[in-house]
């Protein structure tokens, strides 16, 4: 079940509005992939927009999924790859409308792993072991000559904070994919990065925001209101200017010590593997996800579709327009 920030995440007023501003429910994993979400509401950027963002977390992206579809929230952002799962796995008409990032995700084990070969006969834990980054982990490990099942176990644990408690406590668990701060803080507890998933795998679209099509159609405005309100707070928060403050922000709505936040906020600002310039979506990469998909599921007999069939970028492109430069 999804639950409400009420402390960490909470929602946060903007000034006051001629209208009421309209609620729009978001789910989210925690992370720096919130950045913009949390600018937003502090520097009452939705509210200018006329919203008022409730913002949920989620343990995992079953829990996710399942959601959305039956409406329990509007607006879900999380790996792109689980709106494909929702489409082809459950049957639900998913549609991403937003990017995010170029998968800030790296590959992390326990210290006394030292090559990819020493991941051969343990457990690798993972959100859930059909979607997004549970598939990355694998194509990665593929290329190495590793294959789930045969050579290693796959276990599904839940979000990254959770896998992070879990390397942590339990040395049998070797290895997980990690993005900021979760990935920062591995690597100050002693566990070891065997690299980036997109530079492992030549490319990956991480996160992006995805809706149900049919609310899409039914409530256009909101939806390009949102777009626009995210990408402003996000060109605020990767802006050099506001960095103490942004810092400011990962630190007290993520619960970080401040030197976690101040590393966090520049894997975030970083031009090449950081949050995506007003959140877009690279399709090559969102190609290479259904290419990791069909190769490592099987599915579409292993001949991934168009990337056009899962992403609606229209209201993106609107919402673009209000903004301007």
């Amino acid at each position: 079940m999804a639950v409400t920030f009420t402390l960490a995440l909470g929602v946060i007023a903007g000034p006051a509005q001629a209208a009421d501003p309209t609620v729009l429910r978001v789910n989210v994993f925690p992370g720096v992939g919130n950045l913009a979400i949390f600018a937003g509401q502090a520097q009452g950027i939705f509210a200018k927009h006329g919203l008022k963002i409730e913002l949920q977390f989620t343990p995992n992206s079953p829990e996710q999924r399942a959601g959305l579809a039956k409406g329990a929230f509007e607006v879900a952002h999380a790996a792109v790859d689980n709106a494909v799962a929702m489409v082809e796995m459950a049957g639900t008409d998913a549609v991403i409308v937003l990017g995010g990032d170029g998968s800030m995700q790296e590959l992390f084990v326990q210290p006394e792993i030292q090559s990819f070969a020493d991941l051969r006969g343990k457990i690798a834990i993972v959100d859930a072991p059909n979607t997004a980054y549970a598939l990355l982990l694998r194509k990665i490990l593929l290329l190495k000559g590793l294959q789930a099942d045969r050579d290693y176990t796959v276990k599904p644990t839940g979000a990254t904070f959770m896998r992070l408690g879990l390397m942590k406590e339990h040395k049998e668990y070797a290895a997980t994919m990690l993005n900021p701060p979760f990935s920062i803080q591995g690597a100050r507890h002693g566990l070891r990065s065997l690299g980036l998933g997109p530079t492992l795998v030549g490319g990956y679209q991480g996160t992006g925001a995805f809706v149900m099509r049919s609310w899409a159609q039914a409530n256009s405005a909101t939806l390009e209101h949102y777009i626009a309100a995210y990408v402003e707070a996000l060109r605020w928060a990767l802006n050099p200017a506001n960095k103490q403050e942004a810092t400011a922000l990962l630190a007290e709505r993520l619960k970080l010590a401040p030197d976690i936040a101040a590393a966090t906020w520049e894997r975030a600002a970083d031009p090449v593997g950081g949050l995506a310039p007003d959140a877009k979506l690279d399709m090559e990469a969102f190609r290479n996800v259904l290419a990791i998909r069909a190769e490592t599921e099987g599915q579409w007999g292993g001949k991934p579709p168009a990337p056009e069939k899962y992403v609606d970028l229209s209201y993106y492109q609107r919402a673009l327009r209000t903004l301007g430069r």
